[in-house]
């Protein structure tokens, strides 16, 4: 691992540096030096790639919100019902025990308290959310899902599942409680006819 770090750009080092203490410890547990020695860089190279924390911290955060993006859209834009795309969403391969590096970020006072840190983690949450209401909407316009409910409602569901899941998880040591959560949520959204 750390060979294939060194062998990233210094600007890459200290992105992916910064995305994983922020994921660990919070913004404000993210200090410039913890960052550098993670990366392996000087002050002076930090400094040279970025105006200071702020800055790469944004650039950490749009690139683990980039990252949730693209890995939601390649099982939900994908081959397959409804069902089985939001099936595949909610089962995809997750790093449980460790939580969502973006949903993690909600909990981060500092940056919810900064407009600009915020923004890219409320505007992925929003996509992945719209992006499940079209895929519930196609469900119910083929007959495929239940026609008594309301595409965004069931997509913010679908969302909360994954989040309180990650909490739960976190908070028994135990990947258990997510994976029931999800069980759980599949079983309601079942297609008519069939069985969970």
């Amino acid at each position: 691992m750390y060979s294939a770090v060194m062998s990233m750009s210094t600007p890459e080092r200290l992105i992916e540096a910064t995305r994983d203490l922020l994921w660990e410890r919070g913004y404000v547990g993210t200090s410039p030096k913890a960052v550098q020695q993670a990366a392996g860089v000087g002050q002076g190279s930090m400094y040279h790639h970025f105006a200071g924390k702020p800055d790469l911290a944004l650039a950490a955060i749009r690139r683990s919100a980039g990252e949730l993006a693209a890995a939601a859209e390649a099982v939900l834009g994908g081959e397959g019902s409804a069902y089985a795309r939001i099936e595949a969403y909610l089962l995809r391969e997750r790093d449980v025990l460790r939580g969502c590096p973006v949903g993690r970020l909600t909990m981060d006072p500092e940056v919810i308290a900064h407009p600009e840190l915020r923004a890219p983690v409320e505007d992925v949450l929003a996509l992945v959310r719209g992006r499940l209401a079209q895929v519930i909407q196609e469900g119910l316009d083929s007959g495929e899902l239940r026609g008594d409910v309301d595409p965004e409602e069931l997509a913010a569901t679908v969302v909360a599942t994954v989040q309180g899941g990650y909490v739960l998880a976190r908070a028994t040591g135990s990947r258990a409680p997510f994976d029931h959560a999800v069980r759980g949520l599949l079983a309601l959204l079942a297609p008519r006819g069939a069985s969970a």
